[in-house]
């Protein structure tokens, strides 16, 4: 399913996280599509930020707050009175989880509580899509990819985080939001989302970015580690799709889905790694990082096949492709471009192709 400009034109869209690094990329893809969005969110963590950078907040009504705050949240989100509501805000990094486990379990549970109380408060909303992680699942380190009834679970505190919220999620769907009841919701849980515009610490993409950037050798932690990279328009596409699927057909759409690549797309950091060296060039090159590692999961996919058969939704880029995307956005950064058009431009071209893959499916069937 292509995401349908004359459905989101003039929907109220109450987003969480909007200042984060997938947050400023649906920011500007809601714009695009005439949303009316609001954002309530954190201010940014990171610096360079791509919300501040781009200037995001001249474009939507932004409001720095704390999901971990439930009466400003109520306040801000019935004030509002949004249509449909993504919740994205979450502390998203697994080695800050190991340093801060109690901050990672208050937002990342407590907080998913807050903006389905706050929800309940709402007049008008029809769709709530809640943004977790492929990391949910109780990872037994197999070959094929998890599919949405697995097991919840997780090692680590960002892991369990997250398969906490699942749960959270899975127990208000029964509880408040059953099928007499206006709000339709869902979760979403996407693989590892790389793209431009992001600093985040101890994430892959952006230390070999700035690695390559300072030409310095890239420290590697896992390179046999196996994830399931996939730009982060790509399930940005999955959440738009699943809201509106929600608004209009509501419950039988209030489930969990995966939003992953295609199997062939899960590569490791090794590869991911040695396709970024090569395409920079000047003699780039990556090295096994020493010292005491924490654990992390070694191979971790994704089972897509709810989501193509029954969203049509399904990946567009190849990982090759999503590369470069990340590459070329970031070199436009450092030759000073205007980033919010480049990055409207990348939004487009995203479309056009997404487009023409559904046009070949239809005639392939």
């Amino acid at each position: 399913m292509v995401v349908s400009e004359q459905f989101w034109r003039n929907k109220k869209v109450f987003l969480t996280g909007h200042t984060g690094f997938k947050g400023s990329w649906l920011t500007v893809w809601l714009n695009s599509l005439g949303a009316n969005v609001k954002g309530y969110s954190l201010a940014p963590d990171t610096s360079p930020s791509m919300f501040k950078h781009l200037a995001l907040d001249a474009y939507m009504d932004s409001e720095i707050g704390n999901i971990c705050e439930l009466d400003q949240l109520k306040k801000s989100m019935c004030i509002f009175d949004p249509d449909i509501i993504i919740h994205m805000a979450a502390q998203p990094l697994v080695r800050v989880s190991y340093e801060d486990p109690v901050t990672t379990y208050t937002t990342n549970v407590l907080g998913v509580v807050n903006v389905l109380e706050a929800a309940r408060s709402c007049k008008h909303v029809k769709a709530l899509v809640n943004v977790t992680s492929d990391k949910c699942y109780e990872n037994q380190e197999q070959s094929w990819g998890y599919r949405e009834g697995d097991p919840m679970g997780g090692f680590d505190p960002y892991s369990s985080s997250k398969g906490c919220a699942e749960l959270v999620t899975q127990s208000y769907r029964r509880s408040f939001f059953h099928t007499n009841q206006p709000v339709a919701v869902a979760s979403a849980r996407a693989g590892n989302v790389i793209g431009g515009g992001d600093w985040a610490q101890d994430r892959l993409i952006p230390d070999i970015l700035r690695s390559l950037c300072s030409q310095k050798k890239v420290n590697i932690r896992h390179p046999e580690a196996i994830r399931p990279w996939q730009h982060v328009l790509e399930p940005l596409s999955g959440y738009l799709t699943l809201a509106q699927n929600l608004y209009e057909s509501g419950h039988p759409y209030a489930q969990g889905w995966n939003f992953g690549p295609q199997d062939q797309d899960a590569k490791t950091v090794a590869w991911i790694a040695n396709f970024m060296a090569a395409y920079w060039g000047e003699d780039s090159s990556w090295q096994i990082e020493g010292g005491p590692k924490l654990h992390e999961a070694h191979r971790l996919k994704l089972d897509i096949t709810k989501a193509v058969e029954h969203l049509s939704w399904m990946p567009c880029w190849t990982i090759n492709q999503a590369l470069e995307a990340v590459c070329e956005w970031h070199q436009a950064w450092i030759e000073k471009e205007d980033m919010l058009a480049f990055t409207t431009k990348q939004i487009k071209a995203y479309e056009a192709a997404r487009q023409i893959k559904q046009e070949e499916d239809i005639y392939e069937h």
